[in-house]
C-alpha cells in the first residue's frame, strides 16, 4: 500500500507543469488537441495521455538573407530584409503548419524577390516606407492561416553594382552642378533687376547720384592708409569752365 501511494505521488508530481509568462502550451490528449491552450503557470497534464507541445508568444526578429532581384528596369541589385513577427494563435501555429519558422522565413524570401522585381531602382531607393508596407500586407496576408500575426518589416540595405554606383554619383554631382547654374543666374537676374530700379531712382533725382559720390569718398578716407582716390567731375561742370574760356579770349 505504501509503495502504491509512493508511486501515485511521483506520478502526481510529474504531471505538474510549469511554463513561463510569454508561453502557451498547446494539449493533445489522445491525438485530439484541446481547444483552449494552456498557461502561463501550473497545471497538471495527464500523463502518458497527453501530449504538450510550447510555443513562444514574444517577437521574434526574422533575418531574411540577401536575395538578387532584377528591378523593373533591369538593374541586378542584392536586397535583404528584417521581420518582426508573433504567434497570436498558437494551436494554429502548430497543427496548420510543420515548422512556422522556416515557412515564414521562406515566405518572406519569395515575397521579397516578387516585391522589388515589380518596381525600378528609383523607386526601391526613395520610397522604402512604401515598400515596407506592401510587403508587411502581403506576407502578413499569406502567415494569418498560420496563427501567426507580421507587425514589421524593413529593407536594411540594398547593394547596388560599382558601376551603377559611378553612374549615379556622376549623376548626383550634375545635378549639383545644374543647380548651382541656376542659382547664379537667379542671383545676376536679381542684381541687375536692382540696378535697374536704382538707376531709374537716380534718373528722376540727379542729385542721389552727388549724394552717393560723396558718401563713397566717405568711405575711402576712413582707411588710415595712403590711397590715391579719383573724384569724378561732372561733364556740365567742364562745359561752363570750356564756355568762360572762350569769351576771355573773344574779348582779349
Amino acid at each position: 500500500m505504501r509503495i502504491a501511494l509512493i508511486i501515485l505521488a511521483l506520478y502526481l508530481l510529474s504531471c505538474i507543469t510549469i511554463i513561463k509568462e510569454y508561453e502557451r502550451a498547446v494539449i493533445f490528449r489522445l491525438g485530439r488537441v484541446l481547444k483552449k491552450p494552456k498557461g502561463p503557470g501550473i497545471f497538471f497534464i495527464l500523463k502518458p495521455i497527453d501530449k504538450m507541445v510550447k510555443t513562444n508568444l514574444r517577437t521574434i526578429t526574422l533575418d531574411v538573407p540577401p536575395q538578387d532581384i532584377i528591378t523593373n528596369d533591369n538593374v541586378s541589385v542584392k536586397v535583404n530584409a528584417v521581420i518582426y513577427y508573433r504567434i497570436v494563435d498558437p494551436i494554429k501555429a502548430v497543427t496548420e503548419i510543420d515548422d512556422y519558422c522556416f515557412a515564414t522565413s521562406q515566405i518572406s524570401q519569395t515575397t521579397l524577390r516578387s516585391v522589388v522585381g515589380q518596381v525600378t531602382l528609383d523607386d526601391l531607393l526613395s520610397q522604402r516606407d512604401k515598400l515596407n508596407n506592401s510587403l508587411q500586407e502581403i506576407i502578413d496576408k499569406h502567415t494569418d492561416p498560420w496563427g501567426i500575426k507580421v507587425s514589421v518589416v524593413e529593407i536594411k540595405y540594398v547593394d547596388l553594382p560599382q558601376e551603377m554606383q559611378r553612374a549615379m554619383a556622376r549623376q548626383a554631382e550634375a545635378e549639383r552642378e545644374r543647380r548651382a547654374k541656376i542659382i547664379a543666374a537667379e542671383g545676376e537676374f536679381q542684381a541687375a533687376e536692382n540696378l535697374k530700379k536704382a538707376a531709374t531712382t537716380i534718373a528722376d533725382h540727379p542729385i542721389a547720384l552727388q549724394m552717393r559720390y560723396l558718401q563713397t569718398l566717405l568711405e575711402m578716407s576712413s582707411d588710415k592708409k595712403a590711397s590715391t582716390i579719383v573724384f569724378p567731375l561732372p561733364i556740365e561742370l567742364l562745359k561752363a569752365f570750356s564756355a568762360m574760356g572762350r569769351k576771355e579770349e573773344d574779348r582779349g
